[in-house]
């Protein structure tokens, strides 16, 4: 095989037997030299022709697309998005595989990450090896779960909006997302001309009828009027990559445990719609608060979490919630107002924690950003004596990680559980309850 001058090896195809899934939404095969590949749109023990998309000769692995399926998995199904597959959005990653093998699959990634990076078995994590999916997610093979609450379309040089293909910048404009919840679909953001715009984030929340579009505009270009089908708030990013209201509410308001969250200028909430209540019960279940107790939710959003533990500490108990976004601040303190015992501090955790002078309270949640907590903030929080420790991860590399290092500082999981709040993607979120490896060892 010839290589081009500069060794890429992207076009070339080979015919390999897929292995093991990896984390990312790849699965791991290796050509008759002996190179490994990390190839989408194929399933555990397929026989494909996969076409490399990104590497060269003296890249360490190559990402490849299978083009065609020689031996196809029981698994396989006919995707059901016409814009899911090789070259295609890159919105979805197992729009292929049966719902219950996605499942499977997540599971086997967290399984592996934990042994990996965390030198645990399912067992002693605590966990029974099954990724739960949300209520109201069970559907037949074939059909796909309409969940995304809140899509952000990217839009190309003619004004049409689509999703992004994978790992690349280029649009794939498309007509419908199928994983898109109603609410976002009956806008219609797909059917007018975003000329001018970059971006175009599409908001509906799962906890009122409120919608709000946020247009990301392109240098020196002015805001479109914004006619879209349904009733909605519109938002402009800022060069400086604030949000301004243009019209409507500068918020959305969700439900979660039966109270009502303002979440501001499109900040984050869980995007299932589930996700919220679930996440809150997988955490108050495994905490389980009593009254009069001291607890930090950290990474606290809007104060999801915060506003839970206020109503089980009850009057003598105390929390502090620590989030760096200034509007999510606002929003967390207002939303949890009526609380005496609720106290929103803005700043990074590891700045802002030690800050504090808190040297030790009774419980802890921690929801961090994709890249996890760290060895410093783990090492501070296993200072604080928690009778309890509840981490709450949307990638389990990190969740792995983590709990290495909150071993090393002297806690272990008692339980783990992973809900599939992500469909047709490879991500998984995970909640684990952590104590004292002293505790019962």
């Amino acid at each position: 095989m010839q290589n081009a001058p500069d060794s890429s090896l992207v076009g070339e195809e080979y015919e390999v037997e897929v292995g093991p899934v990896a984390h990312g939404g790849h699965c791991v095969a290796r050509t008759d030299e002996g190179r490994v590949l990390f190839v989408r749109h194929a399933l555990p023990g397929e026989k494909v022709v996969a076409r490399v998309t990104d590497g060269g000769a003296d890249s360490r692995f190559l990402r490849a697309d299978a083009v065609r399926v020689l031996e196809a998995s029981k698994d396989r199904v006919e995707a059901p998005c016409p814009y899911a597959g090789p070259g295609k959005c890159g919105g979805c990653d197992w729009q292929h595989a049966k719902p219950g093998a996605q499942r499977r699959l997540k599971g086997e990634v967290v399984a592996e990450q934990l042994q990996r990076l965390a030198g645990l078995t399912p067992e002693e994590a605590g966990w029974d090896g099954t990724v739960m999916p949300a209520e109201g997610d069970k559907v037949p093979a074939g059909e796909v779960p309409a969940w995304r609450t809140r899509v952000q379309y990217a839009v190309d040089a003619d004004g049409h909006a689509g999703l992004r293909k994978h790992r690349s910048h280029e649009v794939q404009p498309i007509d419908r997302c199928l994983i898109a919840a109603p609410g976002v679909s009956e806008l219609g953001i797909e059917k007018r001309d975003w000329s001018g715009m970059e971006a175009v984030d599409a908001i509906a929340a799962s906890g009122s009828q409120d919608r709000a579009v946020v247009l990301t505009p392109r240098p020196g270009a002015r805001l479109p009027l914004v006619e879209l089908d349904k009733p909605v708030s519109v938002l402009r990013v800022a060069e400086d990559g604030g949000v301004h209201r243009v019209h409507g509410r500068p918020f959305v308001r969700e439900r979660a445990d039966d109270r009502t969250y303002r979440v501001g200028n499109g900040g984050f909430w869980q995007v299932h719609p589930k996700a919220a209540d679930t996440l809150v019960r997988a955490v108050m279940q495994g905490l389980l608060p009593r009254k009069g107790d001291t607890a930090l939710d950290l990474y606290c959003g809007v104060g999801l979490f915060a506003g839970a533990l206020a109503d089980r500490v009850g009057d003598k108990g105390a929390v502090l919630g620590i989030e760096s976004g200034k509007r999510a601040v606002e929003d967390a303190r207002h939303n949890l107002q009526h609380f005496d015992r609720v106290r929103i501090e803005q700043g990074k955790v590891e700045q802002a924690l030690p800050r504090t002078g808190i040297t030790q309270v009774d419980l802890i949640v921690l929801d961090p950003p994709r890249a996890g907590a760290g060895k410093q903030t783990v090492k501070h929080l296993a200072g604080l004596g928690a009778r309890k420790i509840a981490y709450v991860a949307c990638d389990p590399a990190a969740l792995a990680r983590d709990l290495a290092y909150f071993r090393e500082a002297g806690y272990k999981p008692r339980t783990l559980r992973a809900f599939d709040l992500f469909p047709m993607t490879h991500h998984v979120e995970c909640v684990a309850i952590l104590e004292p490896a002293a505790k019962g060892s």
